[in-house]
């Protein structure tokens, strides 16, 4: 069973996108922190995580315009939980990690949506293509931490992943669901 490598891209750019917002430079926590990708396979929800990934906010929810995140994924640490169905989506027909190794979210903009949620627009970029996209995201404090959490449904097939026998939508769907946890240090 072939798995997608769009959830994988999927779940880099809602960390991303996450992230955003403008105060101090913080790093993410990673080992506190969580990007997945979901997609389904003959309508079998299917999630996987990506282990590596680095991330910097700068948020003030006073002023969130100000705010700004970038993230980076390693494509190739996604893991669905089975070494071979890692090894097919890190190939050419799904992630090519050996030609595209990262995927980023970058932002341009912050905007307050109520009740502690933002709409992060930024761009996406994954295997070599990239889209600007707007990430809704709930932030949180706690103490001395900020969590920012949300989901942002990508299309594979705007990115390329997914090529040859699995270009068809038919077996894994088109639609890829990235969710994202994201822990910083508030500054």
């Amino acid at each position: 069973m072939k798995v997608s490598f769009y959830r994988y891209m999927l779940a880099a750019f809602a960390a991303a996108s996450l992230t955003a917002s403008g105060a101090a430079l913080a790093q993410v926590d990673v080992a506190k922190s969580s990007v997945t990708a979901t997609s389904k396979q003959m309508n079998v929800p299917v999630e996987g995580k990506f282990g590596k990934f680095s991330a910097e906010v700068s948020f003030d929810p006073a002023r969130p315009a100000a705010g700004s995140a970038q993230i980076n994924i390693d494509v190739a640490s996604y893991d669905l939980g089975d070494e071979s169905y890692n090894e097919q989506v890190r190939g050419k027909e799904w992630f090519d990690a050996k030609t595209y190794p990262g995927a980023t979210f970058v932002s341009i903009a912050i905007a307050p949506a109520g009740g502690g949620k933002f709409n992060v627009t930024g761009k996406l970029t994954i295997k070599g293509k990239s889209q600007t996209v707007v990430v809704p995201v709930t932030v949180a404090q706690q103490g001395a931490l900020q969590t920012f959490d949300g989901a942002l449904p990508i299309k594979r097939s705007q990115f390329d992943i997914g090529t040859g026998e699995w270009k068809d939508t038919s077996v894994v769907a088109d639609e890829v669901l990235i969710k994202f946890h994201l822990v910083a240090a508030h500054k």
